[in-house]
């Protein structure tokens, strides 16, 4: 590892306080470069650079690698470790409307599931969990006991390390206390797999994947969607997501649009008829 490249992670763990996930990313994805290259990342020429992240045909991760890339560059042109002020362009991601599900097709699903036995309780009450509160799984699995309280839940271990409260609805706190009479297992955590130990993702993924043929950030996307139809305001809608920026919970106004859309085609005479 490059002299500039442990001093920008150094600044980035330390100065900026990010998180050790970030931290991570960003270590991962500029050694790697480097490795690569055989040669320290501040004299690489940009040319060879974009030849090596090409290869990247996904253009989300290339995105990310650049991300890191041009962050560890203002770092050096602000420490003078540089003269030069570099910015490679992002690729172009095309918009597309996040994959949802509607309430049906959520009921139907809760309707094949088995609750005879406390698995069957667990994997109901994991899936309307997720669609009440729209939390994202690696949040999910690190809830314990302690988190729910009355109506609300405590996400703590929640992206970015920020903490958050939601409201759960009703139904949900039943389904949850429902299981948790039912299975005899001492645990730390609310979801845990047959042996009594924390549910994995894996596991939480086959179980979505068996009831709705989803993952379980479908869910995410199919709470914010019900509550943007519903005509929640997009802050509140941002607050409760644990969005750190409202142009991420911004993607969710497209639905809206969509639905205006389909709206006027259906309803306005002028949609139908030629003139």
């Amino acid at each position: 590892m490059s002299n500039e490249l442990e001093a920008f992670l150094e600044y980035i763990t330390v100065t900026r306080a990010l998180s050790k996930k970030s931290v991570e990313a960003y270590k991962s994805d500029l050694c790697a470069i480097e490795e690569k290259l055989s040669k320290p990342l501040i004299f690489l020429d940009t040319q060879k650079l974009m030849t090596l992240l090409s290869s990247y045909e996904n253009k989300r991760t290339l995105n990310r690698k650049l991300s890191s890339v041009n962050a560890f560059f203002e770092f050096c042109y602000r420490q003078q470790f540089s003269s030069e002020k570099t910015k490679l362009k992002f690729a172009k991601i095309p918009k597309l409307l996040p994959k949802f599900l509607s309430y049906e097709d959520i009921l139907h699903g809760l309707g094949l599931i088995d609750r005879s036995n406390w698995i069957g309780l667990r994997d109901y009450a994991l899936i309307l969990f997720l669609y009440a509160s729209g939390t994202r799984i690696s949040e999910c699995l690190e809830l314990e006991l302690g988190d729910i309280e009355g109506g609300w839940l405590h996400v703590r271990h929640a992206k970015g390390e920020k903490e958050r409260i939601v409201p759960l609805a009703k139904v949900a706190k039943q389904a949850i206390d429902a299981y948790l009479l039912t299975c005899n297992m001492q645990k730390e955590y609310v979801w845990c797999n047959y042996q009594g130990g924390k549910l994995s993702r894996i596991s939480a993924y086959k179980i979505t994947q068996k009831y709705l043929g989803v993952s379980p950030h479908v869910l995410r996307h199919s709470y914010a969607t019900s509550l943007i139809r519903g005509g929640a305001d997009l802050r509140v809608v941002q607050e409760l997501l644990g969005h750190a920026s409202l142009l991420t919970t911004q993607i969710y106004t497209h639905i809206q649009k969509q639905d205006l859309k389909d709206t006027v085609e259906v309803c306005h005479p002028m949609a139908k008829e030629s003139l």
